[in-house]
């Protein structure tokens, strides 16, 4: 898609018939990307909600990101977009949407507008969209991005997201896309009994997704997958007790030992392609399996951590793996093994390094590397898998230490 976009900046120099089929051929090569990411990233990931589906198919995703980003719209990633929050990945949205039940009747309220991408597709599967966002440019700006693209059933506005929008409750649903270390008590009361409210909740870089039901005027609890969301700010951030430590970063359940209810590794989001094995664990309990026939397909399971680079000079890292007939992904960024992506105070992606790299058959070992931390880095996500290679990796016993500068 890149190539395209370059040859249409050329185009657009040209008038006439020129510049017309030039912007034809984008919308078909935009219409044909968003319908493979669709396929690949959602439908096979395990939402099947045809409704949502359909609407994941219909909103232009390309619109809610920065333009340098458009040509990556379409790929299953979360993208800055400015003010230190960022736009969630396709599977992320779709599976929360689904999460929610929605039904043509239904008004929702969303707390983070962002982009206005979230909003954009439930107005496909709901009759009212309510959204708040703190940030006031983005807000703003995605008010007008809604206006223009003709989402009349969404309605919005800047405000501080923990205290909900009283004026129109109660809604029928309350989707969260920031994640709260608590419920706000606002967003219980606002939600009409019966309700339901997906919401992730947790310490900055340890979160989970919960589906919550409100009986009796009292929310119960359903734990889903683990994640990783911008934090909620204003009134929320006030009241976070545990504070993340960017001098002291650390690396949770890299034994995969500590399990979700639903059964995922607790701590690691973004599972791909991964199970658990209890059959003659290297340590523990469990081990991490990674098995892939489709070369470029994600085998992956990601955890984020909070990074100062100004005084930490390394992540140090040391694990215990097995492989079989891994073959690498002609991409060298989808290398089998540990890899280390870094990111600026406003989330933007600064950098990478492969950590570890693994292919071809081996039994049990240790291996050991490290990742160069940037000194304008204070975010990192840590990523183990194929990672888009073929075949089956069996990662256990992973293990952080840092270096100081």
């Amino acid at each position: 898609m890149s190539s395209f976009l370059c040859r249409l900046t050329i185009a657009g120099c040209i008038v006439g018939l020129y510049t017309s089929l030039a912007v034809a051929q984008t919308r078909d090569n935009y219409d044909h990307a968003r319908n493979q990411m669709v396929t690949e990233f959602v439908e096979a990931a395990g939402v099947h909600n045809p409704r949502v589906l359909d609407a994941m198919r219909k909103v232009p995703r390309h619109e809610f990101v920065p333009a340098a980003l458009r040509p990556k719209a379409y790929t299953d990633a979360a993208w800055s977009i400015g003010y230190k929050q960022t736009i969630s990945p396709p599977f992320v949205v779709a599976y929360m949407t689904e999460t929610l039940d929605p039904q043509p009747t239904d008004r929702v309220l969303e707390i983070g507008t962002g982009s206005g991408y979230q909003a954009a597709v439930l107005s496909h599967v709901v009759k009212d969209v309510y959204s708040i966002e703190i940030v006031e440019p983005l807000g703003r700006s995605a008010a007008r991005r809604l206006k223009r693209l003709g989402y009349k059933n969404v309605k919005t506005k800047v405000g501080d997201g923990y205290l909900g929008w009283p004026e129109f409750a109660p809604f029928d649903k309350i989707i969260v896309t920031c994640s709260p270390e608590s419920v706000p008590k606002p967003l219980v009361d606002q939600l009409k009994e019966g309700g339901k409210m997906v919401i992730p909740v947790g310490e900055r870089y340890r979160q989970d997704l919960y589906l919550m039901e409100k009986k009796d005027g009292k929310l119960v609890r359903k734990q889903l997958i683990p994640t990783l969301f911008v934090p909620m700010t204003g009134q929320s951030e006030k009241e976070r007790v545990i504070k993340p430590d960017p001098l002291n970063p650390q690396l949770f359940n890299g034994g995969f030992e500590v399990l979700e209810d639903s059964g995922q590794a607790s701590g690691w989001h973004y599972q791909r392609e991964m199970t658990l094995v209890s059959e003659s664990p290297p340590e523990g309990r469990h081990f991490a399996r990674f098995e892939n026939e489709d070369r470029g397909r994600l085998a992956q399971a990601l955890q984020g951590l909070p990074i100062d680079g100004h005084h930490l000079a390394t992540l140090d890292f040391r694990a215990t793996i097995r492989s079989k007939d891994i073959v690498e992904s002609v991409n060298a960024y989808e290398r089998a093994g540990i890899r280390v992506f870094f990111y600026d105070e406003e989330r933007r992606l600064i950098g990478d390094e492969q950590v570890t790299r693994v292919f071809g058959t081996s039994d049990w070992h240790t291996v050991e590397g490290n990742a160069k931390i940037p000194t304008n880095a204070r975010h990192a996500i840590v990523q183990i898998g194929l990672n888009g290679s073929t075949g089956r990796l069996d990662i256990d016993d992973v293990r952080l230490t840092v270096g100081k500068r």
